[in-house]
């Protein structure tokens, strides 16, 4: 039995464990299964690795993203960023992947047009970090949005302006304002002043058009949410795992 699984919490709902359950179904995967693994603490990952003993691979959600990097033997990330959400575990040794920059970088890069050279990134979690580390890498200018300013924001959503949403047309939720049951949350900008040149792409899959969509779409702009990314992201988990 080969065994798989996601950490995490709290893990109500998880995208990971009905995807998993349903590939290993319709492939045949008789020998694999997928479990949720609710950790308290970040901490509790050491025990749970030398109790589990046919663990493979782990997914890791928030708010463990980047609270992981010191429990890990090796890392495999790409320079610059700072978050890991797929483990390898092989021979008692943990090595830590990012697989969401994968899935997202994969799903944005056909929406883009050319005038796509600003974005907003609100919220400074482990997803985030994969967010700006593709836009980056893709040469779109990032400026990250966050409730307070803190190492790593550069601004608030109060400081958003007329002139920021004008020349920042690519605009990027990855906090989980909007997530069922909360649908009736968004990010605080002014939704007024998005255009058809924009660009919405929320990293939330449940429900499939979220608050902050809704609004976008209902102003003319090209909208996404994270469900593509989310299938992406597991399926170069799988590969990892089986590598």
């Amino acid at each position: 039995m080969r065994q798989f699984g996601l950490i995490g919490y709290p893990l109500s709902h998880s995208f990971s464990k009905r995807y998993f359950t349903e590939k290993f179904e319709k492939e045949g995967l008789g020998g694999c299964s997928y479990e949720l693994y609710p950790l308290t603490a970040i901490e509790e990952l050491k025990d749970l690795v030398a109790a589990q003993l046919f663990l493979a691979g782990l997914n890791v959600t928030i708010p463990y993203k980047k609270k992981v990097l010191p429990f890990l033997d090796q890392s495999a990330l790409p320079a610059g960023l700072d978050a890991c959400n797929c483990i390898r575990i092989q021979n008692g040794k943990l090595t830590g992947y990012n697989t969401d920059s994968i899935g997202f970088e994969k799903s944005l890069r056909p929406l883009l047009r050319p005038h796509h050279r600003q974005a907003l990134v609100f919220g400074n979690g482990g997803a985030a970090e994969a967010v700006v580390y593709v836009l980056r890498k893709i040469g779109i200018a990032v400026r990250l949005v966050s409730r307070s300013l803190h190492a790593g924001s550069d601004m608030t959503y109060a400081d958003i302006t007329e002139m920021h949403m004008r020349e920042y047309t690519l605009l990027v939720n990855t906090t989980p304002l909007g997530m069922y049951p909360a649908v009736d949350t968004c990010p605080d900008i002014p939704y007024s002043l998005i255009t058809h040149q924009h660009l919405l792409y929320d990293l939330v899959y449940n429900p499939a058009k979220t608050l902050f969509l809704q609004k976008g779409e209902e102003q003319g702009a090209l909208i996404k949410n994270g469900e593509e990314m989310l299938v992406l992201q597991a399926e170069e988990s799988w590969r990892i795992w089986n590598s």
